[in-house]
């Protein structure tokens, strides 16, 4: 049975002041407990440093949200996968809609830096989903087929297991819109299908986490669908009541 796993995306926020008072209130109530679910931050690279110093020890993981494809060099700005371990990151997020979109990366790109993140022992959050415009143009499943495609052909059958992926209906996050739970299981399970035609038995433990505004509002019956193993969590991720509610309700 795959574990569920809760994982905020802090995006571009934080300080070192705001960033203490959250940790502080998620290790406050996770201290001492034996927690279900997995639980990860991933933040930005300068705070790196602060989630290694107040998480190490806890049952609390940290990741970054991208990773150069380059090992090392003259690649100003980047920042390497052996860097992210030696701040002790086990995740990654990789292919975000926002870094696609705003940064132009591409399905090959993106599968580049999971083969990097895999290479580094980190284990990729994989990104994908459809806009609203392919979402009404009926495409869903030939963009997540394409952006989920290109990932698999990249890496070995072997390392199916080593990642985990999101599934981001950008229709679905700022429109007004709302993606009920069936509307997302239906491509967490063609999601599932597709890893199986590249192992079959890998498929069945890879972690499929839904990163459509996930809320406390909404986590349970999200996280009641067969197919969804947890959240991507943005915005509720920056309030450690909000985000403490999700890891309840998985």
């Amino acid at each position: 049975m795959r574990r569920k796993l809760i994982a905020g995306n802090w995006k571009m926020n934080g300080s070192l002041a705001a960033n203490a008072a959250l940790l502080n209130g998620i290790k406050a109530e996770l201290a001492g407990q034996s927690v279900a679910c997995g639980v990860a931050v991933c933040a930005p690279a300068p705070y790196l440093a602060q989630c290694q110093s107040e998480l190490s020890g806890t049952t609390v993981n940290w990741g970054a949200q991208d990773l150069s494809v380059h090992e090392s060099g003259a690649y100003t700005g980047e920042v390497s996968g052996a860097m992210l371990r030696d701040f002790g990151c086990v995740y990654v997020i990789v292919g975000h809609s926002e870094r696609r979109t705003y940064h132009a990366e591409s399905e090959q790109l993106v599968a580049q830096k999971t083969v990097r993140a895999l290479q580094c022992g980190l284990t990729p959050i994989v990104c994908v989903g459809e806009s609203l415009s392919e979402r009404e143009a009926g495409q869903t499943d030939v963009v997540i087929g394409r952006q989920i495609g290109a990932v698999l052909a990249a890496i070995e059958s072997a390392d199916l297991a080593k990642i985990v992926i999101a599934y981001e209906p950008v229709w679905a996050i700022g429109t007004g819109k709302t993606a009920t739970p069936e509307m997302a299981q239906q491509v967490h399970q063609a999601l599932r299908v597709r890893l199986r035609e590249k192992n079959s038995q890998a498929a069945a433990l890879v972690q499929i986490l839904y990163g459509g505004s996930m809320k406390p509002d909404n986590a349970k019956d999200l996280l009641a669908m067969p197919d969804i193993d947890g959240g991507l969590i943005g915005g509720a991720s920056l309030k450690a009541e909000d985000f403490l509610a999700i890891v309840r309700a998985a």
